[in-house]
This record gives C-alpha cells, sequence and structure tokens, in this order.
C-alpha cells in the first residue's frame, strides 16, 4: 500500500483557515488574558478575522482552480456567494453579541446559585461566545463547499456544536436557555446519526462518498436504488432538521426563546445560509438524475413547511417564537428553490438566502432594544403602543417585517417572486400556489404586530426601548440599509449571482 501525500490549496482555503485561526486565538486570550482585557481584544480580534476572511475570500474568487483539497472542497461560484453572505451576516452579528448585557456572567454557575450571585454582584461577562462564534463560522464556511460526505458531516458537527454551548449562555431566564441548549443537542445529536444512517446507506449505493461518485453511480443505475432511497432520505432529515422544515421543526420555537437574542439572530440567518448551501449542493449535484425518486417527498415537506410555519406564528405571543415560525415558513419557501432544480431556482436561492439572512439579524436587533428592568421584554401584549414610545426603532421592526411579507420596495418581494418564478419554470405549480397563499397568510400576523405597535396605546408597565450601543445601532442601519437596496435597486446583486452562481460537478 503506498501512501498519497494530500494536496491542499491553501490560498483556497484561507477563508475558513483564517476563522479558525482567529478561533483559536480566541481561546488563547481566554486563558490567558487579563479578564479586564478580554472582551475588547476578543471584539477585535472577531471582528479583523472576519473582516481578513471576506478579503481572502475575494482573492478566491478571482483563482480558475476550484478543487481545494483533493476533491473533498470545492471554491466554485456558488460556493464563494454563499461563504460571502455568510461572513457579512456573522460580521453584524459579532456586532450584537458585542453588548454583553445578552450573556451569563459565569456559564458554568448553576442558576440561582450563590456562585452565579457573586458573579453578578461582580459584573462578570463572559467572553468565550467570540470564539465560540467564530468556530461555528468556520464550519459554517466549509458547509456549502464540501464535495464529499464525510467533510460534509465534519463541517455539521463543527457549526452545530458551539450553537449548543452558546444557545445556553442567557443572562437571565437561564433556566429556559439551559434547557433550550440541552432540547438544540439532544435533537441536533439524533439528527446527526440520521445523517451518518445515509451517508452509510450512499457510500453502499455507489462505492464512494463523493458528490460527483454518487451522481455518477445514480447516472450509470449500477447500484441498489433501496440504498439510495433510504440514503436520500436520512441526509434529508439531517439538513432539513438544520433549517427547522416540519416535521423537523420541534426546536426552533424553544431554542429561539430560550437563546441569547443575539444568538438567535446569528442561528437564524447564518445557519440557514449554510444549511440551504449544503441542500442546495447536494441536490443539484449528487440527487440531479435521480429527481422522481425524491421531488414528491420534498414538495410536500416544502408544502406543509410553509403552511404549518405562517398558520401557527398567528397564535403566537412571543415575539422571539413568533419569528422562529416565521423562519419555519421561510424555510419552506426556500426549498422552492431547492425543488426548482434549474439555474434560476439556485440564483433565486442564494438572493433570497443573502436577503433573508440581513433582515433577520436587523430584526433580532431590534427585539434586544425592547427591554425593563428584568431584562429583554419579548411578550407580544406588552409591545402595545411602541409607536408612540420609540417611533424611530418601531418603524425599522416594522420594516424588516414587511421585508418578511414580501412587501413591494423590499428584499423580501424580489427574494419571493425570483423563488416563485424558479418554481413556475420547473413546473412546480403546486409550490407556487401554496407559497403566495402562505405569504397572504403570513402578512397578516406581520402587519397584526404593526398595528399591535402603532394604533394601539402604549402599557405603562415599566416596559421602554433602550439606547442602542454604537455597534448595535451599525448593525440595524447596515441591516435597514441592505434590505431596501435590494428591494429598490435589485438587479446589480441578481446580475452577479446569475453570472457566477453554478456548481461543478
Amino acid at each position: 500500500m503506498v501512501f498519497t501525500a494530500p494536496v491542499l490549496n491553501y490560498a483556497q482555503l484561507a477563508p475558513i483557515l483564517i476563522v479558525l485561526g482567529g478561533a483559536l486565538i480566541g481561546v488563547l486570550i481566554e486563558a490567558f488574558a487579563p479578564r479586564a482585557s478580554r472582551h475588547s481584544s476578543q471584539l477585535f480580534i472577531s471582528v479583523a478575522t472576519l473582516v481578513s476572511s471576506f478579503a481572502a475570500l475575494m482573492r478566491v474568487r478571482t483563482q480558475s482552480s476550484v478543487d481545494a483539497a483533493m476533491g473533498s472542497v470545492a471554491f466554485d461560484g456558488a460556493g464563494v456567494l454563499l461563504q460571502a453572505s455568510i461572513l457579512i451576516i456573522a460580521l453584524l452579528s459579532v456586532f450584537l453579541i458585542a453588548d454583553q448585557e445578552n450573556f451569563t456572567a459565569l456559564a458554568a454557575a448553576v442558576p440561582g446559585s450563590s456562585e452565579e450571585r457573586e458573579s453578578l454582584q461582580r459584573d462578570l461577562r463572559v467572553t468565550e461566545v467570540y470564539p465560540l462564534t467564530l468556530f461555528a463560522v468556520a464550519g459554517m464556511l466549509l458547509f456549502p463547499v464540501s464535495t464529499d460526505l464525510i467533510t460534509l458531516f465534519v463541517a455539521l458537527e463543527v457549526l452545530s456544536l458551539p450553537l449548543y454551548l452558546m444557545a445556553g449562555l442567557s443572562r437571565r431566564r437561564r433556566l429556559m436557555s439551559q434547557e433550550s441548549a440541552l432540547k438544540y443537542f439532544l435533537l441536533g445529536a439524533f439528527s446527526s446519526a440520521f445523517f451518518l444512517f445515509g451517508a452509510a446507506y450512499l457510500y453502499g449505493y455507489s462505492g464512494t462518498i463523493t458528490f460527483a461518485g454518487i451522481q455518477a453511480s445514480v447516472v450509470g443505475g449500477s447500484g441498489n436504488d433501496v440504498f439510495l432511497l433510504l440514503g436520500i432520505a436520512f441526509i434529508s432529515v439531517g439538513l432539513l432538521f438544520k433549517v427547522g422544515a416540519v416535521p423537523f421543526h420541534a426546536w426552533s420555537p424553544d431554542v429561539y426563546q430560550g437563546a441569547p437574542t443575539a444568538i438567535t439572530g446569528f442561528m437564524a440567518a447564518a445557519t440557514k445560509v449554510a444549511a440551504f448551501g449544503a441542500i442546495l449542493r447536494i441536490f443539484y449535484v449528487s440527487f440531479a438524475n435521480a429527481e422522481w425518486q425524491w421531488k414528491p417527498a420534498l414538495v410536500l415537506i416544502a408544502i406543509i413547511t410553509m403552511v404549518f410555519g405562517s398558520v401557527v406564528a398567528i397564535t403566537q405571543r412571543d415575539v422571539k417564537r413568533m419569528l422562529a415560525y416565521s423562519s419555519i415558513a421561510h424555510a419552506g419557501f426556500l426549498l422552492a428553490g431547492v425543488i426548482a432544480l434549474n439555474k434560476s431556482g439556485l440564483d433565486a436561492s442564494i438572493f433570497y438566502l443573502f436577503a433573508y439572512g440581513i433582515a433577520t439579524v436587523g430584526a433580532f436587533g431590534v427585539v434586544t432594544l425592547v427591554r425593563d428592568s428584568a431584562g429583554e421584554v419579548t411578550d407580544l401584549n406588552r409591545w402595545s403602543g411602541l409607536g408612540k414610545r420609540s417611533p424611530l426603532i418601531a418603524s425599522v421592526f416594522a420594516f424588516f417585517l414587511l421585508a418578511f411579507a414580501g412587501i413591494p420596495l423590499t428584499s423580501g418581494f424580489i427574494g419571493k417572486f425570483s423563488i416563485f418564478s424558479a418554481a413556475y419554470e420547473s413546473g412546480s405549480t403546486w409550490i407556487l400556489i401554496t407559497g403566495v397563499l402562505s405569504s397572504a397568510i403570513a402578512a397578516f400576523f406581520y402587519i397584526r404586530v404593526i398595528v399591535l405597535m402603532f394604533f394601539k396605546d402604549p402599557v405603562e408597565d415599566g416596559t421602554s426601548v433602550v439606547i442602542p450601543s454604537a455597534l448595535t445601532t451599525t448593525t440595524i442601519a447596515v441591516s435597514s440599509v441592505i434590505t431596501v437596496a435590494l428591494g429598490v435597486f435589485p438587479a446589480p446583486l441578481l446580475n452577479f449571482i446569475e453570472s457566477s452562481a453554478f456548481f461543478i460537478r
């Protein structure tokens, strides 16, 4: 047996390696830096790492080679666009995370213990969240460019494990936060097991773990079709869990509500981009020639997801749970791009993921500002009359809700129009009809919140809008500007995606 030395293109892997390097530096800061200087040091390292990674990614875009790690990682046009979206969303999320009011004083302390009370009195601030965020971002960057099942699984775990931890770091309502983290971890472990089962079946079917090899086996029809069907089913469970599609959505509302709001925004936006990037790649590359074996099931899941998310969101009285069910509905809309299985579907999905991710980070940024003496206020009844307390903040949140609803002159309208057009081109009429009806239902509960904020009298219960920090202001302002720009002038980005987005086979 001859050992073959691995051949790696470090220039193309630089965006991922830079983020991993920044995360390791963050770990060293936690180990050796004085506590007083950790927050500023971690924030600087995180921002510098993400900016440097984005600069390296722009250099990768100009290179002709696409195979970066012996067939395991491919930097094609679609992969680079998805990575750029993740880095931009992550940078805006780090600005939100920098508001230390969101996080517990001592993560290891038992809620209500004397240790926790002492840490609160000393005004300690947990800063481990920064390297955890960078580790998650590194996994997210690898996820949509992985071209074999082992690399995809490693990326899945690298992005998931830090999120399980960060979901339990809320400063207040500690028991709810820890419960959400445990639920996310347990259900995530089950989904990972399903993913591994699927990988094993696909290997049994094709004798290979690469996406290109699986595609060749599908085209050649040389394997056992039962293994193929089981492999597609189990792999889909693992991936659909990450995007919160029905019936794999049970974790979403509880985790969104219990996690620190900054982490919820990061998780809702960046994880969706990474997970759908992987779903698009594996279905467009490996399973494209077996569409009639998986398309009916995925159409059914997409329809149920759209309807369920939109209908159940109407009954929610907590703003974070409402946004969680909204996220579930949007997962159904995005599945329309996967089902379309054409170039228009790929382009529309990438645009939708970026537009939705930016608006999501901005919306959760606004949620962090509505507080009382006990912390954030997420009960919608207490948002009554918010437009009279703080017209600007209420108007910005209303704008993000209108973007989620797909109202014209917002990025959400362009995203939905593009993805439904792609579904229509592919002949998925039921997806189109259901998507339009679900959007109408969703518009009802978005507008209901707007009416609550502007046309109801404020309740004198101590609820107020705090003055945002400079970093939180930056996140909300940038998100608003991008959402407006993509709604009014979407053509430059749409044309750029159309000319750049492709998957290597």
